[in-house]
């Protein structure tokens, strides 16, 4: 973001041109927690502006344009997947808020995601929900067992969180696709908008505290038209908002995106609040 926002812009860019209607600010790892472990603490500010910047210049240059939402990022705080790591409520919930006032201003709706606790739907929903703009919220689940968060909670216990905090939509995200479905039922029986985004990565707890997802193995059978089939497996339990994580890519958004056009759904405008 500091060196090369173009790069960011472009893969925007990519990604709208295939058809995505909600595009997520590249802050994932500008946190308090994050930063200051990096002796980057100062770089908070212009991270996140660089981010905006980059978000909305890929809106307004896209070859195709189209109505396109920004959602700011509210992410784990110090590292994904790993439950332990996660601060007491009263840290999430000032850090969040930092977060949260960072984005307001250029962002259409929050998405609280990767999320493996309940303090976190918790903490993150009522930060993102005291700016008055839509909340979804997207919860990381185990892989073998698609109705528990990593951390060992159940998904019904993470969803009433996000149901009683204000949350707009809950989702599941950076969980294998089989998961997801699993856990579709419990994200229905919440009564709000529901979906999933799925990563791609063959295991993803063995992730490291500070290391990036290139570590990281990718499924070999997980291809476009493999991954819309578990896209449109949600679509059928009564999902209305669906995408990618880590490891899938504009093709992959692309051939989703003619799927659902080729079944019958369009795309529509307005956010779920």
């Amino acid at each position: 973001m500091m060196d090369e926002p173009g790069l960011v812009e472009a893969v925007h860019r990519d990604f709208i041109d295939a058809g995505a209607r909600v595009l997520t600010l590249n802050n994932y790892t500008t946190t308090p927690q994050r930063l200051a472990r990096e002796q980057r603490a100062d770089w908070f500010t212009g991270l996140h502006q660089a981010a905006i910047l980059a978000a909305q210049r890929s809106r307004q240059h896209a070859r195709q344009p189209k109505d396109i939402s920004l959602a700011g990022c509210l992410p784990p705080l110090v590292s994904s997947y790993h439950s332990a790591d996660v601060p007491q409520a009263e840290v999430c919930l000032d850090q969040y808020r930092q977060l949260v006032a960072a984005q307001a201003h250029a962002v259409d709706l929050f998405l609280c995601e990767t999320l493996s606790t309940v303090v976190e739907v918790q903490t993150a929903v009522k930060a993102a929900c005291e700016s008055g703009k839509p909340v979804w919220v997207a919860m990381t689940v185990d892989d073998q067992d698609g109705t528990r968060l990593r951390s060992g909670q159940t998904l019904a216990d993470g969803v009433a969180a996000a149901v009683a905090g204000g949350a707009n939509a809950v989702l599941i995200n950076c969980s294998w696709p089989e998961a997801a479905t699993q856990g579709m039922d419990v994200l229905s029986a919440s009564g709000l908008p529901f979906g999933a985004y799925a990563n791609g990565f063959t295991q993803a707890n063995h992730l490291q505290k500070g290391a990036t997802v290139a570590t990281l193995q990718a499924r070999a059978d997980l291809d476009p038209s493999r991954y819309a089939q578990h896209a449109m497996a949600w679509v059928a339990k009564g999902a209305r908002i669906v995408g990618g994580c880590c490891e899938v890519g504009p093709a992959h958004i692309r051939e989703l995106a003619q799927v659902l056009q080729q079944n019958g759904f369009v795309p529509v405008q307005q956010l779920p609040a």
